[in-house]
């Protein structure tokens, strides 16, 4: 019979200062990003970077409750797979994220309206072409 694996799941929350040295920590225990996402909340962005160990299934993952003007800064440096999940955090939602290392400036989905899962505001509609 097969062995039965029960591993550990952690949900951190933590502030946008403590982000950076958590992925750093995370990265160099050998854990890796399995996903991130963004939801919008209660008027407030709830971030979530999920990091998985393959060898013990560990799943951690740090969350951030931040009001919409705050900005955070991009994991891409440290790992460079969150690209275009930052992307569409930025594009879908309106999070924003300083220093994506390759930023495609709301052009990464064909869609027309703003931050379409973002908080609405007044005068925002369809994006610009260009």
């Amino acid at each position: 019979m097969a062995e039965v694996i029960h591993p550990e799941e952690q949900l951190i929350t933590i502030e946008v200062g403590e982000l950076l040295p958590k992925v750093m920590q995370l990265k160099k225990d050998g854990m890796r990003l399995s996903q991130a996402c963004a939801a919008y909340i209660n008027e407030k962005f709830e971030l979530s970077y999920s990091f998985a160990d393959d060898t013990t299934y560990e799943y951690k993952t740090l969350r951030l409750v931040i009001d919409t003007d705050v900005e955070v800064p991009s994991i891409t440096d440290i790992v460079p797979a969150a690209v275009f999940y930052e992307n569409e955090m930025k594009e879908l939602f309106g999070v924003k994220i300083r220093m994506i290392a390759v930023d495609y400036n709301d052009k990464l989905y064909r869609i027309k309206k703003v931050n379409p899962l973002g908080p609405g505001k007044e005068g925002e509609g369809e994006k610009k072409n260009g």
